[in-house]
């Protein structure tokens, strides 16, 4: 009977968001809340709901001070340039604007951790998504497949839960997979093209300041298109004679279609309400680069050395950044209060979460349903454990937590592996697999500063998303087997 239950509710959760009859943020409370009383622990929410709340709790606390230090970052001009090197190469192209989203997701996923990526990169290129009319659920669903593939590394959390469950060496795990996790950074670019190529077809001509890009008909002339005054366009896309928002961070609405407006062309409400990153923004802190570039390659070196706690490493950061970038108590105040939205947006949605995985693991849901799948698999099967973990490991990974997988249900696998003789280490590898998929499950903090600093719903994301991550994920499972590391 938990088993059932706590399939039918996963399936309630996921089909209200996308069909927006409920909030996220409601039905992750409200729905484990009525699922918890119909399997008759009711009396017991409350110890459930604190449990999960106190093992999310240091997320929240990491993600809360982690916005507030790369928004000051952001604020200051930290990125400004890495922005700027990503217009160039994107000009309005909207091919080139998808690779580049994913090229900057993949490279920014070096630190290990999904929220850094996610708030870079959104608020590096929302402002041109907005700009050129181009889908917003395209960039959240290229960056978060290409940060899962990247969440992979050892430091990124998976390979370390899996070696540490299984109590194996996290070199011996990652490093044989390198070849086939690579592939599957491959099919995110192919990906990132082919939905590029569709948005440049759906939009036709765009125009961005004096920039002409080609259509689908002029493809074969795209080598000749070059940007014309690229000092026209500032940080984040917007001309250097458009507005300005001050202390802008590049949160807007909408997803738009259509081709944009050239410059100096009409706008319609949404836009004339978008913040870019103005290029003279009163918060720039141009003599202070070199202080904040140091302290952010400090910060993200303690991060992968795990010197101290994420959470204090970010605390620690965000005070130390608005000290000196921000001396005036005023001034901080206001750097606070602008990022305030995203935090509570954030931080909010992970406390529900929590009564989500909180009901879900304290009734024995999670457990009866893994023991269920594991009793299902056929004895034929057993010699080829390596293929089934990978398997599962995609649904399995979005539908619960990394915890819950890596500590419940892998060690269980690898036991039943065992006894047809495959190694631990081939279960333990083939786990990774689903990581793809893994970003963007509800589960999954970090997927809510995506689509919160995107302005996008989570239900919208999730239908856009999950076909391509499972996809990029069977890609990954397919090169393992053919090169044999499976």
């Amino acid at each position: 009977m938990l088993t059932i239950l706590g399939f039918v509710m996963i399936a309630t959760f996921l089909v209200l968001i996308m069909m927006k009859k409920m909030s996220p943020m409601a039905a992750l409370v409200l729905i484990p809340a009525l699922f918890c009383v119909l399997v008759g622990q009711g009396a017991h929410l409350g110890d459930y709901v604190l449990k999960g709340i106190g093992d999310l709790a240091p997320t929240a606390a990491m993600l809360m001070f982690a916005i507030i230090y790369f928004g000051v970052m952001i604020d200051v001009g930290l990125f400004d340039p890495v922005v700027r090197g990503i217009l160039r190469f994107c000009k309005a192209d909207p091919v080139r604007v998808v690779v580049g989203t994913a090229l900057l997701a993949a490279i920014v996923s070096l630190d290990g951790d999904g929220s850094t990526t996610f708030m870079i990169t959104v608020s590096a290129l929302y402002p041109l998504y907005k700009r050129l009319k181009m889908s917003l659920v395209v960039m959240t669903g290229v960056a978060a497949t290409a940060n899962g593939v990247m969440n992979t590394l050892p430091w990124g959390g998976p390979t370390a839960r899996a070696a540490t469950a299984l109590k194996l060496d996290a070199g011996d795990i990652f490093v044989p997979m390198i070849p086939a996790l690579a592939v599957g950074l491959v099919a995110v670019f192919a990906l990132a093209y082919v939905l590029g190529r569709r948005e440049r077809k759906r939009l036709g001509v765009l125009t961005l300041g004096d920039t002409r890009v080609v259509t689908e008909a002029a493809d074969e002339q795209e080598s000749e298109q070059v940007l014309v005054g690229a000092g026209a366009v500032g940080a984040g896309g917007a001309p250097a004679g458009g507005p300005r928002a001050s202390g802008g961070t590049g949160s807007g609405a909408g997803t738009g279609a259509g081709a944009a407006p050239s410059a100096g062309g009409p706008r319609d409400a949404d836009d004339a309400g978008l913040q870019t990153l103005d290029p003279h923004r009163a918060t720039l802190r141009p003599k202070l680069y070199w202080f904040n570039a140091a302290l952010t390659v400090a910060l993200l070196t303690l991060l992968i050395l795990q010197a101290l706690p994420i959470p204090v490493l970010f605390l620690l950061g965000a005070a130390l950044a608005l000290t000196v970038n921000f001396p005036h108590m005023k001034d901080q105040k206001a750097r606070v209060a602008a990022h305030a939205e995203n935090v509570l947006n954030v931080s909010g949605m992970v406390f529900a979460a929590a009564v989500f995985t909180g009901v879900l693991t304290g009734t024995g849901m999670v457990e009866h349903m893994a023991r269920w799948l594991v009793s299902g698999i056929p004895d034929a099967l057993g010699p080829h454990m390596g293929i089934v973990t990978g398997v599962l490991s995609i649904p399995l990974t979005y539908f619960m937590s990394n915890d819950g997988f890596y500590f419940g249900i892998v060690p269980i696998l690898a036991e039943a592996g065992a006894a047809h003789g495959v190694a631990p280490v081939e279960i333990a590898r083939a786990s990774l697999v689903g990581q793809a998929l893994h970003m963007s499950s509800p589960l999954v903090p970090a997927v809510y500063v995506l689509v919160g600093m995107a302005k996008v719903e989570f239900g919208d994301h999730t239908r856009f998303t999950v076909k391509w991550a499972a996809l990029t994920s069977l890609v990954v499972l397919g090169a393992g087997l053919l090169f044999g590391i499976l």
